[in-house]
């Protein structure tokens, strides 16, 4: 058997990490056709099936998975190895993807973005919303965001931002229908809106908290979304009653545009953070990118100014 070739075992990786010849041709710059007389020759001369092709899906075989979970991170550090060789170049380049859920690209990223990327003009920046919990690492993104107490130990966490608590609102024309709940407990008689953080989940239980008490209360209503924005525009329009980032609400509840209810039992939490697994050599427009998200108490903010 004649060893198979590292280009051929790099278009298998693209095809068996996207489950598509389409999306991995697109990629790659070849035909969908051409991609896949590749990956039948690969496996005549491997002697093994890789792929399970159906008329919608493709997917890796046992043997395919087992390969492409081998090779995989060593493609990836030689991708690595080789963007950080852009540390002799004048200039940083290359792509970062970010994975995070809107209200985290809203207030950590949209606000350092412009400067940033004006800053490094060949560096370019992906961002995929999602609030589901992404393997950052099978699905080959640089890092993600999310709260500090959702991040995995084996990976790299910094902060991006102070902490922050969910607060409980609703729009005027809500409340002059329905009287104001003094209790975690009264939401069961009110209509809230959900959010449900991926396709297959149960939508979030809201988590309250005082002193020693603890509660979790499933709501109900007639709308339910899987971003905040709509959720937080689903109660600026009356619909119900959100349970929404403080950071969100805050110039909504500083115009009278929503009422906060129940300040007592919402609850802080450990802000976003970035999260990214250890590597050995992290490329410089990581690195730039890394030290430009950082959060910094705002004394240290005024003393670097």
């Amino acid at each position: 058997m004649s060893a198979p070739k590292t280009n051929d075992l790099q278009l298998f990786l693209a095809v068996a990490r996207d489950q598509s010849f389409t999306k991995a041709a697109a990629k790659l710059g070849v035909t969908p056709s051409a991609l896949s007389h590749t990956i039948r020759a690969l496996e005549e001369r491997l002697g093994v099936r890789l792929l399970a092709r159906t008329t919608r899906n493709v997917a890796p075989t046992a043997a395919g998975q087992k390969l492409m979970l081998s090779i995989g991170p060593l493609f990836d550090q030689i991708a690595a190895e080789m963007e950080a060789l852009t540390a002799l170049r004048d200039k940083p380049t290359g792509t970062i993807r970010i994975t995070c859920s809107d209200d985290a690209a809203e207030s950590i990223l949209r606000p350092m973005l412009p400067q940033f990327l004006a800053e490094y003009p060949d560096i370019q920046v992906e961002i995929s919303i999602d609030y589901g919990f992404t393997n950052i690492v099978q699905d080959r993104f640089d890092a993600g965001i999310r709260l500090g107490e959702s991040i995995s130990k084996d990976m790299i966490a910094v902060r991006l931002g102070p902490d922050w608590r969910l607060v409980v609102v609703g729009a005027p024309t809500y409340f002059a229908q329905h009287p104001k709940p003094k209790l975690p407990q009264d939401l069961t008689s009110h209509s809230c809106i959900n959010i449900r953080h991926s396709v297959d989940g149960a939508c979030y239980a809201w988590e309250f908290e005082k002193g020693e008490r603890k509660l979790t209360i499933r709501v109900s209503g007639q709308l339910t979304a899987n971003s905040m924005i709509h959720v937080l525009n689903g109660a600026l329009d009356g619909v119900g009653l959100a349970y929404v980032p403080d950071f969100m609400a805050k110039p909504y509840l500083a115009s009278g545009e929503l009422v906060e209810v129940l300040p007592e039992w919402c609850p802080y939490f450990s802000g976003f953070h970035l999260y990214y697994p250890n590597r050995r050599q992290a490329s410089p427009a990581f690195n730039l990118f890394v030290d430009a998200v950082r959060y910094r108490e705002p004394s240290a903010r005024t003393k670097k100014r």
